[in-house]
């Protein structure tokens, strides 16, 4: 349950949550209902039936179509701005401008006009920490242009980021942002995040990348962003996570508790990006589904390290062991997506 969650419950207006159906979305719509608030509305392309049997006001549209917006917006004093697309594939760039950036600013021009004073927005450590070193980052950082321009998916955050500082912006306003890193846990059911660790447990990543990342249990991030509502600075960054690994350590940490062998080739950067570009050419050149994204071993080949204490001391951040993160997340794996001991 989220801490302040007594100062949380009950709220007399409509709280919104955009992509409240999605992996972080449902943790926070249940710590929420779990701490007692039940004025929440969703909006989704779908809302399921157990949200609506606890309580929870279904809104179905898009945050791309402005009279969609106008109406989730009606009656809300606070949002938090989940709504988005995940894809390491820059084919999606139009795609994932168009609902992170032109979606946030429909929102945030529609929230202004309704009177809605808090705006939470998630976006992705991504815009802040990423470089080609083991250099640990924190929110004082300005976002590495150079490396996050390569990637559509973190390109389009960092402009959806901007686009929120510019247009929920005045007296009486608060935008809070958080930037949590790869999210982990029980519960994504559509993959978003945890395909890496899947891919895993199926064997399907051929080699040891050198690069290294910092991942976080989803469950921990949803408490942060509940607590963001009130404890949250106008206008100031979060960033979220629980722990930095090198791939090596990531996957050994797999292996002992999957049983899974962690992949034994090595493979440099200087050759393994061109060769993956070049895989990923020659496969969609015949309309075929290539085994890994040209974009995700560009990715993995650099280092995503960033210091937590901001979050830590503002929001009471408090990130759970990083190894019950790992096992929750292949038991849940396991019994939902491969069947236990399929691949043992």
């Amino acid at each position: 349950m989220a801490k302040n969650s007594k100062a949380l419950a009950k709220t007399k207006n409509k709280i919104l949550i955009t992509g409240g159906t999605g992996f972080l979305g449902t943790h926070i719509v249940r710590q929420f209902l779990e701490a007692g608030e039940n004025n929440l509305r969703v909006m989704a392309s779908s809302i399921p039936v157990w949200m609506q049997d606890e309580g929870v006001e279904a809104c179905v549209g898009s945050v791309t179509d402005e009279k969609d917006v106008a109406e989730a917006v009606k009656g809300v004093s606070a949002i938090y701005h989940l709504a988005g697309k995940v894809s390491r594939d820059n084919d999606d760039a139009v795609q994932m401008n168009k609902i992170h950036v032109q979606g946030t600013r429909i929102l945030c021009e529609a929230a202004k006009e309704a009177g809605v004073k808090t705006f939470v927005l998630a976006s992705s450590s991504g815009t802040i920490a990423i470089s080609e070193d083991e250099e640990i980052f924190d929110e004082s950082y300005e976002p590495p242009l150079d490396l996050v321009s390569r990637f559509s998916y973190y390109a389009s955050k960092l402009y959806q980021e901007r686009t929120a500082l510019r247009d929920f912006n005045g007296k009486g306003l608060k935008l809070v942002i958080l930037n949590p890193s790869l999210l982990l846990g029980t519960g994504d059911e559509r993959l978003s995040s945890t395909k890496p660790v899947l891919d895993f447990l199926a064997r399907k990543i051929p080699f040891t990348p050198s690069g290294g990342l910092n991942f976080v249990d989803t469950r921990d991030v949803a408490t942060a962003f509940i607590n963001a509502l009130e404890n949250g600075r106008h206008q100031e960054k979060y960033l979220l996570g629980a722990e930095n690994m090198k791939f090596e350590e990531f996957f050994g940490r797999l292996e002992r508790l999957s049983g899974i062998s962690a992949p034994m080739l090595r493979v440099p950067k200087a050759i393994s990006v061109p060769a993956a570009g070049i895989i990923d050419s020659f496969f969609k050149n015949w309309d075929k589904t290539p085994p890994f994204e040209a974009k995700e071993v560009e990715q993995a080949e650099l280092f995503w390290y960033f210091d937590s204490s901001k979050a830590k001391e503002e929001l009471k951040f408090e990130p759970r062991d990083p190894q019950e993160t790992l096992n929750d997340t292949i038991k849940y794996l396991r019994q939902n997506f491969l069947g236990e001991g399929v691949f043992e």
